[in-house]
């Protein structure tokens, strides 16, 4: 393993520690690139953004080669941490872990969802399994992956108590080596400092309706990222500028447009 990849494995742990750290999800090179220039000190994927952006569904409609050839062309795009957002992990976590740590990343996203045989989501011991494959394969590299586990209890919607059902899976996966438990879905901030007093640092979703990252981090949020928010808000000024040119011939949307040599320079490196 090469040195860069260790120190930025240590950094990215690093980041966890203090101040919160923001995560614009980025989808490609260009996307990291200008993350990164925004002051950004690591990159999160997105796996809907990166899937969308090659012609495939989220969910694994992508599949592993082409994702982790998309983590290889943003790890060399940027000069901080990435961490990959590897959905569940392609059906071989282990050999997913080993696929995107070759390729410069020094953390993972791992969700327990879908379930099997129609449930919404893994039994805590299933995911579990997967965790500690996840560890077991980075430690066998000799990198201190940063397994970030994410859980979709409130983002799938499951019944009963929801807090209690976090907390039982962050206990079990912080036994199975997670270092970071992910909960999309979930905005109370009640919830959230409950939560975030548990085994694991805390990573929330936000958006738009979101507590903004100052309440978060008070709340005791370590991690804040957006998922596909920024890839939609491009795509959707793709589409009202295609709709604005094709209907009424004229360019109005294109107006607030990056300047060409300011994002081609960022791409020379």
């Amino acid at each position: 393993m090469t040195p860069t990849t260790l120190t930025q494995a240590a950094r990215f742990r690093d980041l966890h520690q203090g101040t919160v750290l923001v995560l614009p999800n980025a989808w490609d090179a260009a996307s990291a690139a200008l993350i990164e220039a925004a002051g950004a000190r690591a990159i999160a994927t997105t796996s809907a953004g990166v899937s969308w952006a090659n012609g495939a569904p989220d969910a694994e409609g992508l599949g592993r080669q082409r994702m982790v050839a998309a983590v290889s062309a943003i790890v060399a795009a940027v000069t901080v941490p990435v961490t990959a957002d590897i959905e569940g992990g392609y059906g071989d976590v282990a050999g997913t872990v080993r696929a995107v740590i070759e390729a410069g990343a020094v953390g993972v996203n791992l969700e327990d969802s879908p379930g099997l045989d129609g449930a919404p989501l893994l039994s805590p011991a299933d995911q579990a399994r997967r965790i500690a494959a996840a560890r077991a394969a980075a430690d066998a590299a000799g990198v201190e992956l940063f397994v970030n586990a994410r859980t979709d209890v409130y983002l799938a919607g499951v019944p009963g108590d929801r807090i209690a059902e976090v907390e039982e899976r962050a206990r079990v996966y912080a036994e199975a080596g997670a270092d970071g438990l992910f909960v999309p879905g979930l905005l109370d901030l009640d919830a959230i400092a409950r939560l975030a007093a548990g085994p694991l640092p805390l990573n929330v979703m936000a958006g738009p309706g979101a507590p903004p990252v100052e309440r978060l981090a008070a709340a005791g949020v370590a991690r804040v990222s957006v998922g596909s928010a920024i890839a939609q808000a491009a795509y959707a000024c793709a589409a009202r500028a295609a709709a604005e040119l094709l209907g009424g011939g004229t360019y109005a949307t294109l107006a607030d447009g990056l300047d060409y040599g300011g994002l081609n320079a960022l791409l020379r490196r």
